[in-house]
């Protein structure tokens, strides 16, 4: 922790000596504030001038109040006690470079999660929405419609990852916990992006895996991410988004599309044995198919905003086995979220949640496990939210000997989210 630390302060005099260090907005970006709800893939508006490097600091800070019960009918499996207290305070620290006209860099740090305690680095990517540098009219021409992203990403697959708590970054959320899957991860690989008069296309390659390898070459494949989508301001109160995703790769060491987060879910040690730890259990309340050798996910994320009433939805069904299994197994999620905002500034809002996932476990049993979330927030400034919500998610037909027979957990979540 203090060699990071040490880093870290020669990293920002070595940026503070060679660039101007700002909060200004950067190009080609999405704001980490109350701006950047309901954004998804960066526009193509150039609205930001180039005006030398600049290194943009940001950051975001996250902490809850944790009230929820819960209980199974495993006799041989009891849970631990919880009870009512404050989680883990998290942090972000966020970097957004400009190295030249339209080239972005973005590197995430994670200075406090629940499943690390040591600082630690998300990833970082390159994106590039001009390259006048190259001098070349007809690639000037083919990028005012395309962006290109490479480096150690957030996948662009579906578009829940957009709207998710990504460890102390909590203000696109509506709610306090993520989808039940949660498909999110980090991969090395590369990005392109084609917009067209409200027309989306996004095509990726990358490693597969959450963190680069060459040993065992024999078991580890290329990932393709697709994406295929319309969205449009249709006036002044309406607006309409409509995508579908693919993810597949034949092979991996290990894939994670669903255990990607690697900094934790927000209920802490729901449906936890006796002697969990909070940072060995970081994924509590979450659910992973284990496919970890192939997959290949589809899902299909309607968006609907009118006025201040906004519909998102997620159709989603993943295929595929682990490493020591015969035959692929399916797994389907259902999620539909209703948020509606007002205020001057839609600084208010309420929201409801409705999430459900079903499938096959290794041992032949067909579970499923649903979620119900109520709640609101109140935007105090663009960069201050506090959020209150209900959660209530049950566990049915899992295994007599599995601890998440009979289980469930519910109860109320106070958050408070920072970000600039």
């Amino acid at each position: 922790m203090k060699k990071l630390s040490l880093l870290f302060a020669v990293c920002s005099f070595s940026f503070a000596s060679m660039a101007q260090v700002t909060l200004e907005d950067a190009q080609y970006w999405r704001p980490y504030d109350q701006r950047g709800i309901n954004v998804f893939e960066t526009g193509k508006a150039d609205t930001v001038p180039f005006e030398g490097i600049k290194v943009r600091l940001g950051g975001g800070f996250a902490q809850q109040f944790q009230s929820l019960k819960h209980s199974n009918t495993s006799v041989a499996n009891p849970l631990i006690e919880i009870g009512n207290g404050f989680n883990l305070a998290t942090a972000n620290l966020n970097l957004d470079v400009a190295l030249a006209d339209g080239i972005r860099l973005n590197l995430i740090t994670y200075l406090s999660s629940r499943h690390h305690p040591e600082t630690w680095v998300k990833g970082g990517f390159i994106q590039v929405d001009k390259v006048s540098f190259l001098n070349s009219a007809l690639l000037d021409d083919v990028f005012e419609k395309i962006s290109l992203k490479v480096g150690h990403m957030e996948i662009n697959y579906g578009d829940a990852h957009f709207r998710r708590t990504d460890n102390a970054n909590a203000f696109y959320n509506p709610f306090i916990g993520n989808y039940i899957m949660d498909a999110f991860t980090t991969e090395i690989g590369a990005e392109v992006i084609y917009r067209d008069n409200g027309f989306l296309a996004v095509g990726s390659v990358t490693g597969g895996e959450i963190q680069g390898g060459i040993t065992n070459p024999d078991d580890r494949e290329l990932s393709f991410i697709g994406k295929l989508g319309y969205d449009k301001q249709v006036d002044d109160n309406v607006r309409l988004r409509l995508t579908g995703s693919i993810y597949h790769t034949e092979g991996s060491s290990r894939n994670t599309l669903y255990a990607g987060d690697r900094t934790g879910s927000r209920y802490y040690l729901v449906m936890e044995p006796v002697g969990a730890t909070t940072a060995a259990n970081f994924a509590s309340g979450r659910f992973n198919p284990g496919q970890t050798d192939n997959i290949t996910a589809m899902v299909l994320n309607p968006f609907v905003k009118v006025g201040g009433f906004e519909f998102f939805g997620n159709l989603e069904q993943s295929k595929g086995k682990a490493a020591n299994e015969t035959a692929d197994r399916k797994w389907n999620q259902i999620g539909a979220d209703v948020v509606y905002r007002f205020g001057n500034t839609e600084n208010f809002y309420l929201a409801g949640r409705y999430n459900k996932v079903n499938g096959e476990m290794r041992d032949g049993s067909e579970p499923s496990i649903d979620r119900v979330q109520i709640g609101g927030g109140w935007f105090v400034t663009k960069n201050i939210v506090a959020k209150l919500e209900y959660v209530s998610q049950n566990y049915n037909d899992f295994g007599a000997a599995d601890i998440r027979n009979g289980g469930k957990f519910n109860g109320l979540m106070v958050e408070g989210v920072i970000a600039f």
